[in-house]
């Protein structure tokens, strides 16, 4: 039997409110311990509070699955927090040095205590096929580019185009718009001069297309999300009224009965 209190607590708006002060704090002594005077001045400080921080982690993932039971394990979002609990449980000793940095990936529980960053995520997750597509047309695209760009400068400029993924390397710096101009076109001008010939049509479908599609299907995702979710609320607001009017109706019914029995004495 759950105590009630238990189930209070961690459902409560105040207990979500404190975890989410917690994992903000711990991020910021994060950042502090990378400070080697203040790693050094508080150094016993930070542990300390570490340990808090794991403790308090811990103490609330048991409540949760003391309330949910089972049904904590079905939820993704709680198996996250599962996991990154586990890892920071993990002692930083000699072969689980790694471990000690993992401990920065507990910041990301912000994204299950904080509804609109899970609401991006969801969003996030069910584009991945779409943006699969995407990925794998921009790959082809990268593909085809480099095996020109290798062939066309390769020669000449072997930093840049020598191989056929240093030609992917620095297609990629180009499709950021990253020293393009100035750091690679031009010098290439120089000795091809109708190199910009190849460089601007990349540049048009790699950053101003293909790119834009991905953010477009996102926008969309989101969009798409709002709507469901908008649609709820307004299916729960019309079976609220529907409620409403019974409940009023049932009402009437018993005051009208109320009024004949009254009537009769």
């Amino acid at each position: 039997m759950i105590n009630p209190r238990i189930e209070k607590l961690v459902k409560s708006s105040k207990f979500q409110n404190f975890i989410m002060g917690l994992i903000i704090l711990n991020g910021i002594t994060m950042g502090f311990e990378t400070s080697k005077s203040l790693a050094l001045e508080y150094g016993t400080f930070f542990t300390l509070f570490n340990t808090f921080v794991v403790t308090v982690f811990t103490i609330e993932i048991l409540l949760r699955i003391s309330v949910y039971k089972t049904s904590f394990f079905k939820d993704p979002w709680s198996i996250f927090d599962f996991i990154i609990v586990a890892i920071s449980l993990v002692p930083a000793s000699a072969g689980f040095e790694i471990f000690r940095v993992l401990r920065v990936l507990r910041l990301f529980r912000l994204i299950t205590v904080v509804p609109q960053m899970k609401k991006i995520i969801m969003a996030l997750l069910s584009v991945i096929p779409g943006i699969g597509s995407i990925a794998a047309l921009l790959t082809l695209f990268f593909y085809i580019f480099a095996i020109m760009s290798t062939q066309l400068f390769g020669e000449r400029f072997p930093e840049w185009f020598g191989t056929l993924g240093e030609s992917f390397y620095t297609l990629f710096q180009i499709m950021t718009l990253e020293s393009w101009s100035m750091g690679i076109v031009r010098p290439i001008m120089e000795v091809y001069p109708l190199a910009w010939v190849f460089f601007m049509p990349f540049i048009f479908l790699s950053t101003f297309i293909i790119i834009n599609l991905i953010i477009a299907i996102v926008v969309d995702a989101m969009n798409e999300m709002n709507t469901n979710e908008e649609e709820v609320i307004v299916h729960e607001i019309q079976s609220n009224k529907v409620n409403m009017q019974e409940e009023i109706q049932n009402l009437r019914n018993d005051i009208h009965e109320l009024k004949i029995l009254l009537k009769e004495k």
